[in-house]
């Protein structure tokens, strides 16, 4: 990856060490009453459960999984996580944040990438934030540009003998190093507001093993794709089934789409996203046991969970609110940012615009369902004009606001980037150049 030049307090990625933290969310939602179990129940559980890694990986790129086979997860404990007993099976009552993170690191990841001398510092290169509104119709899934300068909190060492300093200029991908999947919740917490219930970290690997347990996620491309430096070649125009290090490639590039910029990285990565939402909800991946069963053993192998996430129970919980939200109201957006900055300690990182994203955060605070200037942000992802465009759903309890309105009768947000999860889009794409990622 290129090295820019850090501004005050932006540390080169040498200097940072990993130091895993501690915490957590409090405040769970009550669930419903446990049935009695049975060898039917049990099996039950296990598929709702396999469920939950479809529903929630969908929204995610497979980042969350549900916790049957104990001795595959691993699992850390959120500022301020306490323990309890397991929620009783049921849908889980309201609303709740799932933090989905991914780490670039090469430890164990058999030379994807690099070495592990390439880099000696992991980071938090994908970095999203799904929120399920307090009614469960329409979930908002946040995805923060890895370069965008934010605020550091303190974060606790793993062992709890001390925290790390806070910063106020850092680039938002180095919270892992500071303090491991906590200190992103922390980060993410302060920066939006939202408390985060539920966290999962995945690695390189986990995406190839998921993408490849689901057969592949198909994504179309508006010109051909060639970027050497992650490796993905997609030779015309079209559409391609990706899976195995082709998906991974196609995720990471970032001077293959658009204007080289994370910006449009993201733009191109919520074609897939939303492709891969809908490959998840087919009825052939959910009748296909075999199928759900190797993505919730691949995502188990390939991740670190919250506490608050590992156990069946609360899987299940979330699948069953989950799986009722129409994909048209899984609405994938970026936090608004800006590139090109000439002003310390913005030079070669992203500006946050305060102003649009408190907009933002405010429709998501409040569970307002909102729609986009358009699917795609024309630079990175475009509508792909050949598919089929479905009749636009009604949002329920929609009501006029001052702000304009869309064909569905939801307020519209003006600036932001993003699309549904039933938009069917298409990464604007372009042979690469410039320094490697």
């Amino acid at each position: 990856m290129s090295e820019l030049e850090p501004g005050p307090e932006l540390r080169p990625r040498s200097e940072l060490r990993a130091r895993p933290g501690a915490g957590g969310a409090k405040g769970l939602a009550r669930h419903g009453r446990l049935r009695k179990a049975g060898p039917v129940g049990t099996i039950a559980k296990v598929l709702a459960a396999t469920l939950a890694v479809v529903l929630v990986s969908g929204a995610s790129v497979g980042a969350i999984a549900f916790n049957s086979l104990y001795s595959k997860k691993t699992s850390v404990a959120l500022v301020g996580e306490t323990q309890g007993p397991p929620p009783q099976i049921g849908a889980i009552q309201g609303g709740f944040n799932i933090l989905i993170a991914g780490s670039d690191t090469r430890a164990g990841q058999g030379g994807i990438g690099g070495t592990t001398e390439d880099d000696a510092a992991q980071l938090n290169d994908v970095t999203m934030l799904l929120h399920v509104s307090q009614d469960q119709t329409n979930a908002v899934a946040i995805s923060f540009p890895r370069d965008m300068v934010v605020g550091i909190p303190e974060c606790p060492f793993a062992d709890g003998s001390a925290h790390t300093k806070p910063y106020s200029t850092e680039a938002i991908n180095t919270a892992l190093s500071y303090g491991g999947l906590p200190c992103i919740a922390l980060t993410v917490q302060e920066l939006t507001g939202l408390p985060i219930q539920f966290a999962g970290l995945i690695t390189f690997q986990g995406v190839i093993d998921l993408s490849n347990a689901i057969g592949g996620v198909s994504v179309c491309v508006t010109a051909p794709m060639v970027d050497p430096y992650t490796g993905i070649d997609l030779p015309a125009a079209g559409t391609y089934n990706l899976k195995g290090d082709q998906a991974l490639a196609f995720l990471r590039s970032r001077h293959g789409v658009g204007d080289g910029s994370d910006l449009t990285r993201i733009s191109s990565q919520q074609v897939y996203l939303s492709s891969l939402v809908r490959t998840m909800k087919s009825s052939n991946t959910l009748g296909n046991y075999k199928t759900l069963y190797d993505l919730a053993d691949a995502a188990l192998r390939n991740m670190t969970l919250s506490n608050s996430l590992s156990n069946v129970p609360t899987m299940v919980s979330i699948a069953l609110a989950l799986k009722k939200i129409p994909m048209e109201r899984v609405t994938f957006v970026q936090y608004p940012g800006s590139t090109g900055q000439t002003e310390a300690p913005y030079v070669g990182k992203v500006r946050p615009n305060r102003e649009l994203g408190d907009q933002l955060m405010a429709l998501v605070a409040a569970d307002q369902p909102f729609a986009l200037d358009s699917a795609g942000d024309g630079q990175g992802s475009v509508a792909d004009t050949s598919a089929p465009t479905a009749p636009a759903t009604p949002a329920p309890g929609a009501t006029s606001t001052d702000a304009p309105v869309s064909n569905t009768g939801l307020p519209v947000l003006s600036g932001v980037r993003g699309q549904t999860a039933a938009d069917r889009t298409c990464s604007v794409t372009q042979t690469a150049t410039g320094n490697e990622d």
